[in-house]
């Protein structure tokens, strides 16, 4: 867990990722102040040690005298090469151009000249420019390098040079010709969105996707098509990350190609961005990208035990039509009017949880986690009429008596409901980190600092459900990112 809070709690911006000699290294901006692009590494992806800075904005006079913006890192032959966003003083934040910085070792890096760099709107046609620019501010940004086909690409958060003005974002698109990149057309341009920003590329199983965070409802959404300069595409449904995630980025894990990405807690831009764990991108039956949990949960946890030997759950509220069965490893339970909570107490502060929900009745239901024996917590809430699950934030408030409850719907996320009306769960538990599988899919992804209460379980009102198959596994203590840092701090002292 990583979230670069230093003066300010949401210094931390853009990012992206590169795994070299087993060691994962994560670069990213410093809101809001944009004067150097930060690195940390990790030998797991979770938790997080700051290194030394790996690049800073231009002396008065230079090209990027101003703010660094999103960069991309990738290795080429021997060397990495970070391409990065840069803005000069002298443009008062009007124009954002590209540039280039090398590596040998991820640490120390340097500036580089390379023919046609730094890059600008004005290389391209396509493309709004200083000229054709009815925002005032241009959006030539966040580049994205990929190789298809043995030939080189830079793909860019850009904006096409014509159309109704909110609606001209587009993943630009330019192309190594052997001596500098050369613009192309749009690589996609859905006509929807002021912008469609750090957009990357894929190949998974024989098609090729685009990814891009769209700030008009601060989500993640994507794009298919059969080849990559092909025509892309929507599914019915297209956000890939539900609200709250943003900035994400790839990386290629071994086998596993891995989404991160910051979050805005409460929603807003300026409250505390977190850097969560990540997830893994697969495609199901019609090739419609789904969430994976990551692959480290398994190696980080414990053996599962069984939820039986937490014994018996307590009902929180007493109602008196609750109904509690246990019987062959399956539990039974609801309230046929009103509402009841069944609650066992967590047996580590970090878990995993998951089984096996069939609801045999009418009503709502649901999981309840961090949730204290007030009934202060969070709620998670099943709606298999509209396919539908929703994370919330549900308790007490003492800070004002005349609204003295807490009731925030935080996520939600679509769901497939089986025909039987049964589902597998898996709820992960790490720090403020919370993270919701139904039937292997992520559905719910977020952070949340509100409750920390020490009982989990189910609720029902007016419904009948059952519990089977059900574990626990605890996982480690989340590291601070504070404490990772005291190591390197009394070596430099």
């Amino acid at each position: 867990m990583y979230s670069g809070s230093g003066y300010s709690d949401w210094e931390i911006g853009d990012v992206t990722m590169i795994i070299e000699n087993g060691v994962y290294h994560l670069f990213h901006l410093i809101i809001p102040n944009h004067d150097y692009i930060a690195h940390a590494v990790s030998t797991d992806g979770i938790s997080w040690k700051r290194v030394n800075n790996a690049l800073f904005v231009g002396d008065p006079g230079e090209w990027d005298d101003d703010m660094l913006w999103t960069m991309h890192v990738c290795k080429l032959g021997e060397k990495f090469r970070m391409f990065y966003t840069g803005l000069r003083r002298q443009d008062k934040g009007v124009a954002t151009r590209i540039g280039i910085a090398e590596s040998d070792d991820l640490l120390r890096w340097t500036k580089v000249e390379h023919p046609g760099f730094p890059l600008g709107s004005e290389e391209g046609e396509f493309y709004e420019s200083l000229s054709n620019n009815p925002r005032n501010w241009l959006s030539f940004r966040d580049p994205f390098y990929m190789e298809v086909d043995n030939e080189s690409f830079l793909l860019l958060c850009a904006r096409v040079g014509k159309g109704p003005v909110s609606r001209r974002g587009c993943v630009g698109l330019f192309k190594w010709s052997g001596e500098r990149y050369l613009a192309l057309p749009p690589l996609m341009h859905p006509m929807a969105y002021d912008d469609v920003e750090c957009p990357c590329g894929f190949e998974l199983n024989g098609r090729y996707y685009l990814i891009g965070s769209i700030r008009e409802d601060v989500k993640i959404r994507y794009w298919f098509a059969d080849s990559f300069m092909g025509e892309y595409h929507s599914f019915h449904a297209d956000v890939l990350m539900p609200q709250g995630n943003y900035a994400a980025r790839i990386l290629k894990d071994e086998d596993h190609l891995l989404i991160y990405n910051f979050f805005y807690t409460h929603g807003q831009v300026n409250s505390l961005r977190v850097f969560p764990p990540p997830k893994e991108l697969a495609t199901d039956e019609k090739g419609r990208l789904v969430l994976k949990s990551y692959y480290r949960w398994n190696e980080m946890a414990a053996k599962p035990v069984a939820l039986d030997g937490l014994g018996h759950p307590s009902p929180l509220f007493e109602n008196p039509t609750n109904q509690l069965i246990y019987e062959d490893g399956k539990w039974t339970c609801g309230a046929r009017s009103g509402y009841e909570i069944f609650w066992w107490s967590r047996p580590s502060a970090n878990f995993i949880w998951e089984g096996r929900l069939n609801v045999e009745g009418m009503g709502k239901f649901g999981l309840t986690v961090c949730t204290d024996k007030e009934a202060n917590g969070y709620y998670i809430s099943f709606d298999i009429i509209n396919g539908l699950v929703q994370f919330r934030a549900w308790g007490y408030n003492a800070n004002d008596q005349k609204k003295n409850f807490v009731f925030e719907n935080i996520q939600s996320n679509t769901i497939v409901v089986p025909h039987d009306r049964s589902f597998h769960f898996r709820l992960i538990i790490f720090g403020n980190y919370v993270e919701l599988s139904v039937d292997g899919v992520v559905k719910i992804t977020l952070i949340d600092y509100q409750w920390s209460g020490s009982g989990f379980g189910l609720y029902s009102a007016s419904s009948v459900i059952s519990l089977e198959e059900s574990t626990i596994r605890s996982l480690p203590a989340v590291i601070d990112e504070y404490a990772s840092q005291e190591k390197a701090e009394k070596k430099a002292v």
